[in-house]
């Protein structure tokens, strides 16, 4: 029976061959390498990286076995990526980055370079067949993990707008049926609608008879801000309520009286303490000091 030569078997068995020989040599440089990129922030434990070498190891035997051409279909493939996803949200949870977990492939990638390298039974031509394999593995695994930390990140950053424009929105019952909703920051369309929503929520549930909204937090302020602010105290007037906006600055007088709307339904004072004694004013509500 003629013996089989390193020309007729498979790439995929090549690298077997190479992982079953060298498995204890890899995986201590691999070890190795991961201490020093994971260990000097404490974002890994000895043990956990030991552990992830060897569950990455046993990952790519399994996905070499599965066939001689790597099937990204298939459950070996699916299992390979869903091991590098997890590790690099470990990272990134306990402070990593992207960059440490690119460094961490790009060496296993160069560790099994190197041990091709060392081994002179492989010829040239399936020396290339094993580094195309390899850069085509380990490039779409971190193409991939690249699109889930992206996506991760943008949820976190949408979370993060969200949780901030309903804290950012403070509507507070300052006197029985008198509500003040500061507004702080830009106001565009989503969040106009937020606040829109809560405010005429409030209205009724506290059955307001005034609200007085105050505009001095807002920075910047343009045609379509103002035009949120219209229809803002619009909807409180539908609810049965009477808007005071206060804080308006010359800024935003030009921005209003530039809408070439009927402004006169609009009561306005300068600062919230004087919308504050409007509104007393209107419920006939009366305020003095003790003894007075």
């Amino acid at each position: 029976m003629a013996k089989e030569t390193p020309q007729q078997k498979t790439t995929n068995q090549i690298l077997i061959e190479q992982l079953m020989l060298n498995v204890g040599k890899i995986s201590a440089i691999i070890e190795k390498q991961g201490q020093s990129i994971f260990g000097h922030k404490n974002l890994l434990s000895n043990n956990e990286i030991n552990d992830y070498s060897l569950e990455f190891l046993e990952l790519l035997t399994m996905l070499l076995q599965a066939g001689d051409k790597v099937d990204r279909r298939g459950a070996e493939y699916k299992a390979l990526r869903q091991f590098f996803a997890n590790f690099s949200q470990q990272i990134q949870v306990r402070g990593g980055d992207m960059d440490e977990f690119v460094r961490y492939v790009h060496f296993l990638q160069s560790t099994f370079l190197e041990n091709l390298e060392a081994d002179k039974s492989v010829d040239f031509e399936k020396s290339r067949e094993i580094l195309m394999l390899l850069g085509s593995i380990f490039n779409d695994i971190i193409l991939e993990v690249f699109h889930i930390y992206l996506e991760t990140k943008e949820k976190t950053i949408q979370a993060q707008q969200e949780e901030l424009k309903q804290t950012s929105t403070p509507i507070t019952e300052i006197w029985d049926g008198v509500l003040t909703l500061p507004i702080i920051g830009s106001l565009d369309s989503s969040r106009t609608m937020i606040v829109m929503e809560k405010l005429l929520s409030r209205i009724e549930s506290d059955r307001a008879r005034v609200v007085v909204i105050d505009v001095t937090g807002v920075m910047a302020i343009d045609s379509q801000v103002s035009h949120h602010l219209i229809q803002m105290i619009r909807a409180t007037g539908l609810m049965g309520a009477t808007a005071i906006l206060t804080g308006i600055r010359p800024e935003i007088a030009r921005a209003l009286t530039s809408l070439n709307i009927d402004l006169t339904s609009v009561t306005t004072r300068s600062k919230l303490s004087e919308g504050l004694k409007e509104a007393f004013r209107q419920l006939n509500i009366e305020v003095s000091r003790p003894g007075k």
